[in-house]
């Protein structure tokens, strides 16, 4: 099994934190790590350059998961071209058994 780390940007923190909980219940994800401090965003939406605060979730799965979480994600999530990056990543033992056994 291999281990992916899953980024994701937020209007908000409880946008955040709903959309933990709902892939945490649908066991889509192990964990989720939730920022309570914004992070100050800088892109260019529709021609313009647009600035503001976003809350970053970290959530952490299978890589066999990430089409169902990404596909949930896209559902909730009020933005209209969420951020959701697959990151691959590696792990000690331990831990990825625990994930393994949350989510598949």
């Amino acid at each position: 099994m291999s281990l992916i780390l899953v980024y994701v940007t937020n209007p908000s923190l409880a946008v955040a934190r709903r959309i933990a909980k709902l892939l945490l219940k649908k066991k889509l994800i192990a964990c989720a790590n939730l920022f309570q401090t914004p992070i100050y965003s800088m892109y260019t939406w529709k021609g313009k350059l647009t600035q503001g605060k976003e809350w970053v979730t970290i959530l952490k799965t299978a890589s066999s998961r990430f089409e169902a979480v990404k596909k949930e994600i896209e559902k909730i999530h009020p933005y209209e071209v969420p951020c959701i990056l697959k990151i691959p990543a590696s792990a000690n033992k331990a831990f990825e058994k625990w994930v393994k056994e949350s989510v598949l």
